[in-house]
Order: structure tokens, then sequence, then C-alpha cells
């Protein structure tokens, strides 16, 4: 009997794209980063306790197969409104919300302007505090300059840019093969593909999250890094755990910026151990008619 399921979700701009684990009472929100998708999700949430869990794995807007709606909004504030909505969609009340570098910008936003709806919260590989831009988007512009014309030009489309990015995210090589980083090329192939990949780096901005207030999250917060990981230093990671109250900061041994690919096992154990500790949380409820 399969406990995957794939699915549509209507919200405001379009649809979302989303694969269904499980059917537990606890719901789990899986946000992908940057360069990435739902696939990056694959073996760890499998691997989770889906008689207690139900995961949800949701490629963003503009991200994956998601939509690409052509007046949409890709940055990080409208990201976390749209996960909301596909949430409300969902009928998930409150989650714990799971976020991997872009992603887990989008958690930490979601979980400071909206508390009711977090309340556990894992950020893995952040951006340091009050940055939605990571040291790897820096990174992506630099190697615009030398693999765009490559990428617009040649059949594989964004592979030949993201490959740099995507190897230098894991902890060896071997980890990253070419046929995986054509994998997650897939979505933008072609120049089109190509072009809209930069659209999405663009609209990531500090300005999202400048002003939040993480005084405000009020979830159970794990902040997690690989001890590999290049892009998120440890010095930022401790400075992200001590901003939000109670947080806890871990480290996985011989991961990098992409933990799921990493250390997909050690993860989902890790993740096991953490919902079923917030599975006596209060129920969310919301006038509708009042609801942002």
């Amino acid at each position: 009997m399969s406990f995957r399921d794939h699915l549509r979700i209507p919200v405001g701009p379009g649809e979302l794209h989303a694969e269904r684990f499980g059917f537990g009472d606890h719901p789990l929100v899986l946000l992908h980063g940057f360069g990435t998708s739902t696939f990056l999700w694959r073996h760890v949430a499998p691997a989770l306790p889906l008689g207690q869990v139900t995961a949800w794995a949701i490629d963003l807007l503009g991200h994956g197969e998601s939509d690409r709606p052509a007046e949409g909004e890709f940055g990080i504030a409208a990201q976390a409104i749209v996960v909301e909505q596909a949430m409300t969609a969902l009928r998930i009340g409150r989650a714990t919300v799971v976020g991997v570098d872009l992603g887990a910008a989008v958690a930490l936003r979601l979980a400071a302007t909206r508390p009711a709806r977090v309340h556990g919260l894992v950020l893995i590989s952040p951006p340091a505090v009050g940055k939605g831009r990571g040291d790897d988007l820096a990174e992506l512009g630099r190697l615009a300059a030398t693999h765009l014309f490559e990428a617009t030009r040649g059949m594989l489309g964004a592979a030949a840019w993201l490959g740099p990015l995507l190897a230098k995210s894991v902890a060896s090589a071997d980890a990253m093969p070419a046929k995986l980083v054509t994998r997650y090329a897939a979505p933008f192939v072609g120049d089109d593909g190509v072009r809209h990949l930069q659209a999405l780096a663009n609209a990531v901005s500090d300005d999202d999250m400048e002003d939040l207030d993480l005084g405000k999250v009020t979830a159970r917060t794990l902040v997690l890094r690989g001890e590999l990981d290049a892009w998120c230093a440890p010095g930022d990671a401790t400075r992200l755990a001590t901003a939000i109250r109670s947080a806890e900061l871990r480290t996985v041994a011989t991961a990098g910026r992409l933990v799921p690919e990493d250390a997909p096992a050690a993860l989902a154990a890790l993740l096991a151990e953490w919902a079923p500790a917030m599975r006596a949380a209060e129920p969310f409820r919301e006038n509708p008619k009042t609801s942002g």
C-alpha cells in the first residue's frame, strides 16, 4: 500500500504541486531551498513514522512543478503567504514546518508573522539573522557571469549554471553527480527556464527579513546546520538560535547545506523525534472572515 500521493493545491496566484506521505495526526510541511524542489525530500519523507505524521512536501511557487504565474511574486514574504494558503486548503491548522535555506527563510517568516499556524519549526541551513539572500545566492550571481550564456545555449538548460552551486551544497562531489544535477535542473530546461530561474533568484531579497520580529516566534524551534555547510556559518547559526526564544542548535556531521541529500536517515530520525513532541498542541481556530 502506497502512502505517497501527488496533488495540486489551489492558492491565490495559481496552484502548488505537493507530495503527501503518511496518514498520521501530526502534519509536517517540508519546504525545499533554492535550486531544488520536493525531490529533495524523496529519501527523508518515506523514512518518517508515517503512522504518526503526515508529511507534505511542497514546491514553492515558481519552483519544481508548481505554477509560474506571469504576475506572481516569488520573494520570501510572498512565498510565506502562499504556504499558509496551501495549509488552509489542505485543512492544516497548525504544523511543524521544516525548511532548507530559502525554505528556512520562508518558514521563519511564516512563524514570525503567523505564529498560530506554526507550533514546530526546523530551520536547516538558514540565512543569517536579518538576511534573505544567503551566500549561496551571492555565489549564484558570480556563477552567472561565467555560466549563464552556456546555460541559455545548451540543451541542459540551467544544469551548467546550477551544477557548481549544487555540488558545493553537499559534503562531497560524489553526492551530487551530473545525473542528479540534471534532475534538479529539469524544471528550468531551455531559454525560458533559465530566465525564470534568474527571476526566482532576483526575487529573493533581504528586505523581507530585515524587519522581522523574531520575538514573535512562539514555535519550538530547532536550528540545524551541516558540519560541512559552506553557506551557513557556525556563528550565523548560533546568532539565529540565540535570537529565537528557547531555540536549540544542532549540527549534523558529514553534511553540507543540503542535509536531506547528505544525511536523509539522520534527518528523518531527528524529525521523528521532534514531531511527536508537538502533537499535544492546541488546534488552530480562526474566523475565516478575519483571516489574512
